[in-house]
């Protein structure tokens, strides 16, 4: 590997060169001006996107976008590390946007309280080089996908169900999207949801979304990554495109592909 070129970084002020140093040693200062300069959309501000916006910010991405309409109940707390026990009642945007400005006061932060829905999302997103997943709705999910692929922006999937969860990444017309792989999503009233997965999970949408911006590594573009916290395994499975999916299908054939986990689609 080529040492990172610590010369150059014109676009990066001295505080930004310090904040920022370990990582400048990985992705050289090219990646880190990249990073500055991206805008990156989080679909929900709980379990999954606490730790998404959280690393995110810390490693200087220039905009982010937040959208939740939730507020904090205490309930959440097991798993939404934003939000602590003061920040009960309070709008989930509102708490996030404050830990992640007194974090990282460099970067912007969009933060709103709104819903996301087919008729929202083009506003609620636009500008935004990526697309994260955060939510608890494959319904939003399937929202955010079918935006995706119209507009052509990747997008970091990620969910959880107790000990267990999933990510994958979609790249418009490159790979399978969310669709091809969920033709009948489960719903429950109430998901259970460990912490600590959440983090596992979150933190690897991160890191996706962080290697798409800087060109670092091979994406988990096409292959979806499950987590199985209680057997402490990791498996890799590659998904093929649907040629008769309706949002990304090129055909009218339907030989598709269906993976369940555990009984249980997220």
């Amino acid at each position: 590997m080529e040492p990172a070129d610590l010369s150059s970084g014109f676009g990066l002020s001295d505080e930004e060169k310090e904040r920022y140093l370990r990582q400048i040693l990985i992705f050289g200062h090219e990646g880190q001006e990249s990073l500055k300069k991206s805008h990156v959309f989080i679909a929900g501000c709980g379990g999954l996107g606490s730790p998404i916006a959280l690393y995110l910010a810390a490693a200087g991405v220039g905009t982010l976008t937040i959208v939740d309409q939730d507020t904090v109940v205490l309930s959440n707390l097991n798993r939404q590390i934003l939000h602590w026990s003061v920040d009960i009642g309070r709008a989930k945007v509102r708490s996030g946007e404050e830990k992640l400005r007194s974090l990282n006061p460099e970067i912007s932060i969009h933060a709103i309280h709104d819903s996301i829905s087919s008729e929202t999302l083009p506003v609620l997103a636009k500008g935004a080089d990526i697309i994260v997943d955060a939510v608890d709705s494959m319904e939003t999910r399937l929202i955010l996908n079918s935006y995706s692929v119209r507009f052509k922006v990747p997008f970091v999937h990620g969910a959880v169900h107790g000990l267990t969860g999933q990510m994958m990444v979609i790249m418009p017309d490159e790979t399978a999207c969310l669709q091809c792989l969920v033709h009948h999503p489960i719903r429950y009233p109430v998901v259970p949801v460990l912490g600590v997965t959440a983090g596992i999970i979150g933190l690897m949408e991160a890191n996706e979304v962080i290697k798409l911006i800087t060109g670092t590594g091979r994406l988990q573009a096409g292959r979806l990554l499950l987590w199985d916290g209680e057997q402490g395994t990791v498996d890799n499975l590659k998904v093929r495109r649907d040629p008769g999916c309706p949002v990304c299908g090129r055909s009218e054939s339907h030989d598709r592909l269906s993976i369940e986990i555990h009984g249980n689609q997220f």
